[in-house]
């Protein structure tokens, strides 16, 4: 099997991190890839803002939960999460991100780092206590945070997991 194949079939998601900082070089690769995925029309309006401090982390963790009535909500304390988001009027800026937050996780596996998807923000980021945050983050008023990659090395074991999608061949 190659390469590709092999970090594909086993990259699993991650919901425990270790406190462990992630080397700039390994990061630097991440975000490549991030900005080598497809997008809409090679349109690329997408911006990828890096939080590395994990306080800042957590108070978007705390604003977050606040709203969704979710008590002590923490992102999974990452080391880094990475906030993918798109111009509000790009009708591909979804599916853009989507692309983009896939090759994150293949790029931060083939590199031993653990990740997983934070849906949280979808519908909640231009809430005025979200919405702060994020232009406290430099993310532009006329963005949409679909999802957020959360990283750091793993400090939980993940089994292989049965696959139950289905294939239909068509011929």
């Amino acid at each position: 099997m190659n390469e590709t194949m092999q970090t594909i079939l086993t990259r699993r998601s991650t919901r425990k991190f270790k406190v462990q900082e992630i080397p700039q070089t390994d990061l630097d690769q991440i975000l490549k890839a991030a900005l080598h995925a497809p997008s809409g029309m090679g349109k690329q309006t997408w911006q990828f803002t890096v939080v590395k401090n994990r306080k800042k982390v957590q108070r978007l963790a705390e604003a977050a939960g606040k709203i969704l009535s979710r008590e002590n909500y923490d992102m999974y304390q990452p080391e880094i999460l990475i906030i993918p988001s798109n111009q509000r009027d790009n009708p591909h800026g979804k599916e853009d991100n989507a692309c983009a937050m896939e090759n994150i996780f293949l790029a931060a596996h083939s590199l031993g780092i653990g990740s997983v998807w934070i849906n949280q923000l979808q519908g909640i980021c231009d809430e005025p206590s979200i919405r702060e945050i994020l232009n406290d983050f430099g993310i532009p008023a006329d963005h949409i945070v679909y999802g957020m990659a959360a990283l750091g090395y793993a400090d939980d074991v993940k089994a292989e997991k049965k696959r139950i999608g289905k294939v239909v061949v068509v011929e």
